[in-house]
């Protein structure tokens, strides 16, 4: 009988990043840190200047929900290493798919809660009373403090975003695309809340409760997106790239590199998302003859494994004929890459 390589040991379901990824990840996580510091500053400066503005109310609530998705990251990070048990075989990767979940539920259920509490507000005809403040001696109306804080807070945020949106598919984390795309549009809530106060003192009432609807929807419209491609992923929906917009290349290029291997007939994968990276279940049907030893099938699959950091659990599985229940998808995604420019 023929011995297995001595290949390097690995728990099934853990792996070791690349360098590169490394340090995004390490750089991920001081972000997240900071944006977690910064917040602890603005948002009580945004509470204790909130008076009774709708709009600043909703900033106030926003701010503090920026809270989750750092932290959540943050929790994901120390869990996503731990070696795999028998209660968990494939380990702790989806811990991220977990906090992207949660961070899309509270963005989801804080939206509607805002949504109808700025609605009642317009309804009733609530005027917000914005009265005068003496700061240092000199007595100034307090909507100018309100919106240059508004709008001054979001700036380290923005900021952030735009770091962590350049690290995310760099790591593959669509929680941190998620956090740096709710980052980035923070330029919105503050120039929103902005206008919002100053329409209010230049007589319109409304435009206090109008900033505030609009910032719920904006909120809304994050946890919509995030809950929909945080549970598209646990329901292991095709894999797409970072930004769920499209299949993702990389199975593509498994599918070719298998369907080349001179023991294949045919072949077709199937894959799921675990967080960062991919379990990967590799089909192939053999020419006649010409059964791979277990050897071939160990080199095989360290070859296709070392195709990308990505494809941490690969398995590849001799069959008489492929599975049908999910090859139409497959070819679907194929064909839809093939048609792009």
């Amino acid at each position: 009988m023929n011995s297995l390589p001595d290949h390097k040991t690995q728990y099934f379901g853990q792996h070791d990043l690349p360098q590169e990824q490394q340090d995004a990840f390490a750089k991920a996580k001081r972000l997240e840190r900071i944006s977690i510091l910064v917040r602890v500053f603005t948002v009580p400066i945004i509470f204790a200047l909130a008076g009774s503005s709708q709009a600043m109310k909703a900033s106030w609530i926003e701010d503090s929900l920026g809270f989750i998705a750092p932290i959540a990251f943050l929790i994901a990070a120390r869990l996503v290493y731990r070696q795999p048990t028998p209660k968990h075989p494939y380990g702790y990767h989806r811990a991220f798919g977990v906090g992207h979940l949660v961070a899309a539920v509270a963005l989801l259920t804080f939206g509607g809660y805002l949504l109808v509490d700025s609605a009642m507000g317009l309804l009733t005809g609530e005027h917000p009373p914005m009265g005068m403040m003496e700061i240092f001696g000199m007595t100034i109306w307090s909507g100018w403090l309100m919106s240059a804080a508004s709008v001054i807070v979001v700036i380290p945020l923005v900021i952030l975003g735009r770091m962590k949106i350049k690290l995310a598919p760099l790591l593959h984390n669509k929680m941190l695309q998620a956090d740096a795309d709710m980052d980035k549009a923070d330029w919105m809530t503050g120039l929103a809340t902005g206008v919002g106060i100053l329409g209010v003192g230049a007589g319109i009432w409304w435009a206090d409760v109008a900033a505030a609807i609009l910032i719920s929807f904006d909120i809304l419209r994050d946890g919509v997106n995030n809950l929909r491609a945080s549970l598209s992923d646990l329901i292991d929906t095709r894999i797409t790239t970072t930004d769920s917009n499209d299949p993702h290349p990389l199975l593509a290029e498994v599918h070719e590199r298998l369907e080349a291997l001179d023991w294949v007939k045919e072949a077709d994968i199937r894959a799921r998302d675990q967080g960062q990276v991919f379990h990967t279940e590799a089909f192939a049907v053999p020419h006649t003859g010409k059964m791979p030893t277990l050897d071939e099938l160990e080199d095989d699959r360290e070859y296709l494994s070392d195709l990308d950091w990505k494809l941490h659990d690969l398995v590849i599985i001799p069959v008489a004929e492929l599975p049908e229940e999910f090859l139409p998808q497959l070819d679907d995604d194929r064909n839809e890459e093939q048609a792009k420019p």
